[in-house]
């Protein structure tokens, strides 16, 4: 038999952001925005046009953090689940990443021959560009052939366990971009801007993994359960 999960239908959305203030991020993913009172996570989800069921399953599957599938597919619905990565998809690349690295270049001295400094940048731009080719590939090929399989044409050629086998963790790069940072960058007498910069990164990392782990444990287990049914149905 299941636990029963931390957050419910029933608790107030403010007491979920004060338990637990990373869920702000998610409640933004999915389109929810603030000053809702003291309403129910079913009424702030419904009269803002959001699935609570689907907005449960992920901010108790991120709060819990026991990362394994048990939620049954119509627990939650695949199509609120896939709007909501493809904000978390826009959120990492328009607005997080150019974030850390307008403060990155604020934080560290690229006016003069600094070597490190150079390689931090480059570093974290070609992190930024592999983050951006793994998140456009799931927007453009993956969510597609979903959105394909929900209107119930299933492919022959592809299939999500191709996708899953090939999803690499994105967050590792960064671990070593703040190696290098706290390793190797020459100490200043003030380093209030880096050390701000170096959290944001610690942030970033912590996000992108648990990103990934919502489409390992709870998207690609949904998918699946789409193809077995239309499989069986055909």
């Amino acid at each position: 038999m299941n636990e029963p999960h931390k957050y419910r239908a029933t608790d107030k959305m403010s007491d979920l952001i004060c338990d637990n203030y990373s869920l702000l991020m998610v409640m933004s993913r999915f389109g929810l925005s603030l000053g809702f009172g003291d309403r129910t996570v079913k009424d702030v989800c419904q009269a803002q046009g959001v699935d609570y069921k689907t907005f449960l399953a992920v901010a108790n599957f991120i709060s819990e953090e026991q990362y394994g599938y048990c939620t049954p597919e119509e627990d939650f619905s695949v199509a609120a689940l896939m709007d909501y990565l493809k904000r978390a998809h826009t959120y990492f690349l328009d607005f997080n990443l150019p974030a850390i690295r307008r403060k990155l270049i604020e934080a560290i001295d690229c006016s003069e021959a600094n070597g490190v400094a150079f390689a931090i940048l480059k570093y974290f731009d070609e992190y930024a560009r592999e983050v951006r080719r793994h998140m456009e590939y799931e927007n453009s090929s993956v969510f597609t052939y979903v959105e394909e399989l929900m209107e119930g044409k299933l492919s022959t050629d592809y299939n999500i366990a191709t996708f899953a086998s090939h999803h690499n963790q994105i967050d590792r790069k960064l671990t070593e971009l703040k190696n290098i940072i706290i390793k190797y960058y020459p100490e200043k007498e003030n380093n209030n801007l880096l050390n701000a910069v170096l959290f944001d990164i610690f942030n970033c990392e912590q996000d992108l993994a648990s990103h990934c782990m919502v489409e390992d444990y709870l998207f690609v287990p949904a998918v699946a359960q789409i193809e077995r049914r239309l499989k069986d149905e055909q």
